[in-house]
């Protein structure tokens, strides 16, 4: 070797060790889409949704709401339920049906659901023997894909 090749081959060696120093972590691992939502997480939200407007008394009709639930894939309500305002604002069981909600349109997303986009009109509900009760064209059935 040449005294002039050395410095060079030092030299070079020296930058590609640098360089391969300066090479970035590989990227995070993405975190699981909104969109992977089970089947067993849409229905334990509906369970609880059940049991939180489950307790539906009340003395007078202005004491009765209808809530629409799940998310059709066009947009809207799948179907409403009937709550009382007479011993609690109803705060907790909006949240669970605005979570149900989100996790139904991630449903429909991740699985292409389609629909008719045919509306679901708020039935409005009634108290009826101490009860809130929907109107007659409600449809009370638990929330499944369209």
């Amino acid at each position: 070797m040449t005294p002039f090749l050395l410095p060079r081959l030092a030299s070079a060696g020296l930058l590609l060790l640098m360089t391969s120093a300066c090479a970035s972590a590989p990227p995070a691992a993405d975190p699981p889409p909104a969109a992977a939502v089970s089947a067993a997480t849409i229905d334990s939200l509906w369970q609880q949704i059940q049991a939180a407007s489950a307790n539906a008394v009340c003395d007078n009709s202005s004491q009765c709401h209808a809530l629409g639930v799940g998310a059709k894939a066009c947009g809207g309500p799948e179907s409403y339920i009937a709550w009382s305002s007479k011993q609690d604002d109803g705060a907790a069981l909006k949240q669970l049906v605005a979570r149900h909600a989100a996790a139904r349109r991630a449903d429909n997303v991740r699985e292409a659901v389609m629909s008719t986009c045919s509306m679901v009109s708020p039935p409005g509900a009634s108290c009826q023997a101490n009860r809130c009760v929907l109107g007659p064209k409600a449809n009370i059935a638990a929330p499944d894909v369209q």
